[in-house]
């Protein structure tokens, strides 16, 4: 583009509008106060589907810019143990979090939804392809609960629980599980 009036100037470079929607949507998730319940939780479901894409191709960076964790964020992970806070999300570890996942593809199935004027609760099952901790691309099914919880007009994850217990199990598997042992004995 010449710019005739300014000649001094160089043109801008052409940004496309799809850059922009992707430049957008790795913000954190601001709602307009006027925003319904059901805009806000439409919105949070879209949000969190790109965010969790990003990570599964092991794109930290990108989750990290567009999920803001509240100060008392808590992750049940679906291997189990202790669950972790969010103190413990130290660059480092957010670092490791992206070569743990490769090549993943993600997408989620809403169960169910529920929302408030400073909190909305996904309920959702998570389908990935990806390479996880060094292991060859497989299926990934987890279910999952996200609790996010408004901050001014930015909402954030404060809660995050999920088991690799989509596809289901039998009364003995759980059983194991439940005392510690491997689901096959």
């Amino acid at each position: 583009m010449k710019n005739d009036q300014y000649p001094h100037r160089a043109a801008a470079p052409a940004v496309s509008r799809r850059h922009t929607l992707a430049g957008m949507a790795c913000m954190p998730l601001v709602v307009a106060e006027a925003a319904t319940a059901d805009d806000v939780i439409a919105k949070l479901i879209d949000h969190t589907q790109q965010a969790n894409a990003a990570l599964m191709r092991g794109d930290a960076g990108t989750y990290r810019q567009m999920v803001s964790l509240t100060d008392d964020f808590v992750l049940m992970s679906p291997f189990g143990g202790v669950p972790s806070k969010a103190a413990e999300y130290t660059p480092e570890r957010w670092e490791r979090m992206g070569r743990f996942f490769r090549n993943g593809t993600h997408r989620q199935e809403v169960v169910q939804t529920y929302g408030s004027q400073d909190m909305v609760v996904l309920a959702l099952i998570e389908r990935d392809s990806v390479e996880v901790g060094g292991l060859p691309a497989q299926e990934w099914a987890l279910r999952v609960t996200l609790v996010y919880r408004r901050v001014g007009t930015e909402w954030h994850l404060a809660h995050r629980h999920a088991d690799p217990l989509a596809n289901g199990i039998n009364l003995q598997q759980a059983a194991a599980l439940a005392r510690g042992l491997p689901a096959s004995q």
